[in-house]
């Protein structure tokens, strides 16, 4: 007997699978796969998720009020155009649904986040994936394959496997060349990160257009990932649109608590930051002189080529079991692409020193 029948595009998807978290016999653990807070959330975030255990039988403040207001006060920007989600995921989703549909197209680049896809898949619409070069997205590529059907237009910046980004100066071309009913959502998980003159997470441009909607996490920096914890920067209208569909609760207590005290713990968050950009130096380093490739990244993460000169050592997939027997969890790139590749998140200086050296013994072992 035939079943119900799901809408045209979903049993294309190819399912998101996150990074790993378990290695079986493993002694101790190291989990550099997902792109995690590599020292957990602030400690006044964890007193402010405790705080609210005797009230998880109440419904959360469906507007999220004090965490927009929050985000309001910590970058600048207007909490009334503010749309708080369980996690940025869930904004990219509806944003997808809300503008996108069957007869239309989603761009983005080839080696972006793999949710891009998936939400236009799911919203019925086509995905439309425009080349690189030097594993950065190319605004002439994505312009050259806007058209009447293109509905939006994704860019992480910085982006996620490969640890570039476009500048405010490109970001500024590629909106430049979009009609103005193609929204350009810029993916900016990783911005906290990110101290560059030229770098733009694209609040401005949301400032100053109406189709530019930026979107940001928890996730990363301040190591709230558990909480599923995100937020857009978007014009009045597109809020309003958001508001209209999102979930009423779609935001719970504690993560609103979470959210609004690790925003505060400013010195926390900056030393975070610090210790991100120092581990990673480091690490490339070591890799590098292992004999590895290790790409250019602003982010926390790198992404590590096995493409040289390596003989038999040139098997991504193998080192990342060699990493996993030890208990090192990395990502697999193979559904982005880029099947030479690992993505290797930061961790601490120890973890990374660690992750070097297995890296090292796999090479010359």
């Amino acid at each position: 007997m035939a079943g119900p029948i799901p809408n045209p595009g979903i049993l294309d998807i190819a399912a998101y699978v996150g990074g790993e978290a378990h290695a079986p016999g493993a002694d101790r653990l190291i989990r550099l796969a997902s792109n995690e807070g590599a020292y957990g959330p602030s400690p006044k975030a964890m007193e402010a998720y405790k705080a609210l255990a005797g009230e998880i039988h109440r419904y959360p403040d469906g507007h999220a009020t004090a965490l927009r207001e929050a985000i309001g006060r910590r970058f600048g920007y207007d909490p009334a155009r503010i749309v708080c989600g369980a996690g940025s995921d869930e904004l990219l989703q509806l944003l997808t649904k809300c503008y996108a549909g069957p007869g239309s197209e989603v761009l983005y680049s080839r080696h972006g986040f793999l949710i891009y896809p998936i939400a236009a898949k799911a919203a019925g619409a086509t995905p439309v994936a425009a080349p690189e070069t030097g594993l950065k997205a190319d605004v002439d590529a994505l312009l050259a394959r806007v058209n009447d059907r293109t509905r939006i237009v994704f860019v992480a910046n910085p982006n996620n496997p490969t640890g570039s980004y476009l500048t405010s100066r490109e970001l500024a071309r590629l909106h430049a060349g979009l009609p103005r009913h193609v929204l350009l959502v810029i993916d900016a998980a990783y911005a906290e990160f990110v101290r560059l003159n030229d770098y733009s997470s694209g609040a401005e441009f949301v400032e100053s257009f109406p189709n530019v909607v930026m979107t940001r996490t928890f996730s990363k920096l301040y190591a709230l990932g558990g909480l599923r914890l995100g937020w857009a920067y978007c014009s009045q209208p597109v809020a309003d649109v958001l508001n209209r569909v999102r979930g009423p609760f779609n935001v719970s207590s504690a993560a609103i608590a979470a959210g609004v005290a690790a925003l505060e713990d400013v010195a926390f968050a900056e030393k975070s930051r610090q210790l991100n950009e120092e581990n990673r130096a480091a690490f490339t380093r070591a890799v590098t002189a292992a004999g590895l490739t290790v790409h250019p990244s602003i982010a926390n993460f790198v992404l590590v080529d096995f493409s040289g000169q390596l003989g038999q050592k040139a098997d991504a997939e193998q080192a990342r079991q060699f990493l996993k027997a030890r208990g090192i969890l990395v990502r697999q790139m193979g559904a982005y692409g880029l099947g030479n590749c690992l993505r290797i998140s930061i961790g601490t200086a120890e973890e990374m020193q660690t992750v070097a050296q297995g890296l090292a013994d796999w090479v010359h072992g």
